[in-house]
């Protein structure tokens, strides 16, 4: 039992039935118990596996539960007496198990979960194809829909997942020696679900599962730990996007770079900054964006101050091995005035990122840099140091110019000097330089020289000006400057507005996906969404988070962004700027409104169901007057007539009253039973528990349904027929519905037929009759509820049977549908799944070997 309080999940994972995983939990159940840990056994299906059932012996097995349901006896796992027993480990088969109707839960996990809570430490079995996000995937793969799945949720949240491994090659040999189906299933097997091509599939889904799985481990280990570092656990390739032409090469590039390890990653990113990669052009970045999805890559925007510093830092966090860059568009002479570009820059930081620099043909074709407005740490450094070293070395080359020059030309050129300087480092540097310039010129050029003495009251007003005009200059230049900063900074927060307009626009509504793109926009480690409970103003709740999150308050973040009076968004990493906060409101907002649209549309889902019954209810009211009337009436007639005492009536007629009475009474029941059937399947909580089912079973329930009607049945199912994977009860109900509306059509003298054959991975059971038949543009409106053939007749039912018969068939992933019998008539086709293609479900009476065995 887990010390903490909470038990311990240890799944068993496996790509298909058959690849050893009950055998695999038993072994650890006994090294367990050799250790002297309590371990008891829940629930494990073993299916008949003489090796599997010697692995239990020795180990304390808790009974199961017997339930009975629909005139058929199951066990389940007893979970109050293992709540009861209290053992530090308890061992539950087959995680996506569907229990059987009646139990406290609906699920098998469900009732894990309860054990973990119980501080009961629990080993479990699942496969593959029954976890939830990927179950439409195995349908696709496989062609059989998967009816037991499990959370995602749940899984990931286990403690240890182990990958229990075979080869396709391997398992399909395990079959054939009779080690999972009994050998008349074997070929039939093989031949569907067990082929080669679904097998490796299987595999492959279950092996990169469970690789995200671990990667996400690692992820969060190493930001627990600070690490920085790149692990080349797996190659990641980031390739650095600038929206010019060079695009395209550059992803194809990476794409093909990725594709030469398995299970590598492609991630394209884009710094939106005016002083980073210039040229961004909104439509050739869209195309490059749908160019990365399109070949199985992700797409990302960063904003960032210095390009290099914001890519490595991106590359970082993903912990990426390869970062590819264009190379540089500019001329020979733009980089020899530009100094050194991004790709050198980033080379020189990498650090243990390679660098990839990938020639393109638009290289060298760029424009002469232009200067820029934004005021860096480095440029006023620079402005300062030009300052120094421009004014001697000036009045060094004026001095020797001796008397060719006059005062107007000297100062000419210090105010160029200014303005110069006010160009490269600002304001500050360019009055530094006035300042300098002026002193300069009153001891060097000014008569008399060597002195700071000023003879003439114009070269006092000349240096008067000339200060006054570098002021000037010096603060247009500065204002010039940080006007461009303030309209590249904007310029960047549209774009990245813009990105988030179009995720909108494409539907992306999941939380952590924007949690995720405010997380990597703004460098941050973590993004959170923090609702407050009602239960007072210092309680949060966590709606969704992305990165590694450590803050259950907004007082323990970096920064907090109100997203309204209950919803905050916070943020871990480092704090937020002023215009940066406001670009984050624009995220924040966003988020409300999805959970906003999210809750509503929890809403309208369940209104939904309401407006159904609303509906449903009102055509009942419609149909059903007469039918309930008409059998209550002659019910009570026979029996008032009974009691009364004005009459003696003989015995046959005592009789006759009777059985008017008794079928009035049986066919009110079958309309109610119909009734309650019917909204069960409108509103989803129709409860069905299938199992390999033979149909000699089910026809003689049909015909004692029937009754005295069951002699005009002609029936013709073959002996030999495969299992259908269907809940007997109501596969029983399916055909004689059919059969009933058929005998109610039928000619005099022209018996239905009842037949059934196998065809592929299904076997269909058809109901043929030789009355008038339907029209093609009516067959889908007789499944209608309440539609008669005709509409004119109520005397016969309300119009359920047909309707229920095919809701049954499909809430047990069967179909019914309409076909013209040859020669006149209509044929009801019901198609059900054949059980050997059901690899969830065991087939009864299998003869296998063991699992080591099966290695062999």
């Amino acid at each position: 039992m887990s010390k903490g309080g909470r038990g311990e999940l240890r799944i068993y994972l496996g790509a298909a039935p058959g690849v050893g995983k009950t055998y695999k939990m038993l072994g650890e159940a006994r090294r367990r118990r050799a250790r002297g840990t309590d371990v008891v056994v829940g629930f494990v299906e073993t299916h008949g596996r003489k090796y599997t059932e010697q692995m239990l012996d020795g180990l304390e097995t808790v009974p199961r539960r017997i339930v009975d349901y629909r005139g058929a006896s199951f066990t389940e796992l007893d979970l109050d007496a293992i709540l009861a027993r209290r053992p530090e480990v308890a061992l539950i088969d087959e995680l996506a198990h569907t229990n059987v109707p009646g139990g406290r839960n609906e699920k098998r996990w469900q009732d894990v979960e309860e054990l973990l809570a119980a501080g009961v430490d629990v080993i479990s079995t699942l496969n593959i194809q029954h976890l939830e996000s990927i179950n439409d995937v195995v349908e696709k793969i496989t062609g059989v829909p998967q009816q037991e799945t499990v959370p995602d949720r749940v899984v990931r949240a286990a403690d240890q997942i182990e990958l229990v491994d075979m080869t396709p090659e391997a398992l399909r040999r395990r079959m054939a020696h009779g080690n999972v189906y009994a050998a008349d299933k074997v070929d039939a097997a093989l031949g569907n679900y067990f082929r080669v091509g679904n097998l490796s599939a299987l595999r492959e889904l279950a092996l990169l599962w469970l690789a995200d799985r671990v990667d996400a481990g690692l992820q969060q280990y190493r930001a627990q730990h600070a690490i920085d570092s790149t692990w080349d656990t797996r190659e990641r390739v980031v390739v650095a996007l600038t929206g010019g032409p060079e695009g395209e090469t550059l992803i194809r590039r990476a794409a093909r770079i990725t594709a030469r390890s398995s299970g590598g990653d492609l991630l394209a990113v884009h710094v939106a900054r005016s002083d980073g990669l210039t040229g961004a052009n909104p439509k050739r970045l869209a195309d490059q964006r749908n160019l990365v999805e399109k070949i199985g890559g992700t797409y990302h925007q960063v904003v960032g101050d210095d390009v290099p510093a914001a890519l490595l830092s991106f590359a970082r966090a993903e912990n990426a091995t390869q970062l590819v860059l264009g190379g540089s568009r500019r001329s020979r002479l733009g980089s020899l005035l530009g100094g050194p570009g991004i790709g050198a820059t980033t080379i020189r930081d990498s650090g243990d990122i390679d660098v990839l620099i990938v020639t393109h043909g638009q290289m060298g074709r760029g424009r002469l840099p232009r200067l820029r407005g934004s005021l860096s740490r480095r440029r006023k450094i620079e402005g300062f140091v030009l300052a120094l070293v421009l004014q001697p070395l000036l009045a060094l080359v004026l001095g020797l110019g001796g008397d060719t020059l006059n005062l107007t030309s000297n100062v000419l050129a210090f105010l160029l000097a200014v303005v110069v300087v006010a160009l490269v480092g600002g304001m500050l540097p360019a009055m530094l330089t006035a300042v300098g310039g002026s002193l300069i010129l009153n001891y060097f050029f000014t008569p008399p020289t060597r002195t700071f003495t000023i003879a003439e009251v114009n070269n006092a007003l000349a240096l008067v000006i000339f200060v006054l005009v570098a002021a000037m200059v010096s603060s247009v230049v500065d204002r010039a400057a940080r006007r461009t900063r303030e309209a590249a900074r904007a310029a960047a927060e549209s774009e990245t507005l813009a990105t988030l307009a179009g995720s909108v626009l494409r539907g992306e509504t999941a939380l952590p996906a924007l949690l995720d793109r405010v997380r990597e926009a703004f460098g941050m480690t973590g993004a959170c969404l923090l609702e407050r409970l009602d239960d007072g103003p210092d309680e949060w709740r966590e709606v969704a988070s992305a990165g590694t999150v450590t803050c259950s308050r907004p007082e323990d973040a970096d920064a907090v962004i109100p997203a309204r009076d209950d919803l905050v968004l916070v943020l871990q990493g480092h704090q937020l700027e002023a215009d940066e906060r406001r670009l984050v409101g624009a995220f924040a907002a966003h988020a409300a409104a999805l959970i906003d649209r999210a809750r509503l549309s929890e809403a309208a889902a369940e209104a939904k169901p309401l407006a159904e019954a609303d509906k449903l209810r009102t055509a009942l009211l419609r149909a059903v007057g007469h039918d309930l009337r008409s059998p209550l009436a002659s019910a009570k007639a026979s029996v008032t007539s009974l009691r009364g005492h004005d009459v003696a009536w003989t015995d046959s007629e005592r009789a006759e009253l009777l059985e008017t009475a008794d079928e009035s009474l049986d066919r009110l029941s079958r309309l109610v039973d119909d009734l309650l059937d019917l909204s069960r399947l409108q509103a989803g909580v129709l409860p069905v528990f299938t199992r390999p089912t033979a149909l000699d079973e089910i026809v003689p329930g049909v015909l004692s349904a029937l009754g005295g009607d069951a002699d005009q049945v002609s029936v013709d199912v073959p002996d030999t027929l495969p299992l259908v994977e269907a809940d007997p009860a109501l596969l029983e109900r399916v055909v004689a519905n059919l059969l009933a509306n058929a005998i109610r059509y039928s000619p005099p003298g022209q018996a239905p037929l009842v037949t059934a054959s196998a065809l592929g991975d299904t076997v269909e059971i058809r109901v043929v009759d030789r009355g008038p038949g339907i029209p093609r543009a009516e067959r889908d409106r007789v499944f209608a509820p309440f539609q008669r053939l005709g509409d004119t007749d109520n005397t016969v039912g309300v119009g359920l049977g047909l309707a229920l018969a095919r809701g049954l068939a499909e809430a047990m992933h069967g179909t019914v549908q309409p076909e013209d019998t040859p020669g006149g008539g209509l044929t009801m086709v019901v198609a059900m799944p054949s059980a050997v293609t059901r690899p969830d479900v065991p087939v009864p009476g299998a003869r296998e070997r063991s699992e080591q065995e099966g290695h062999a």
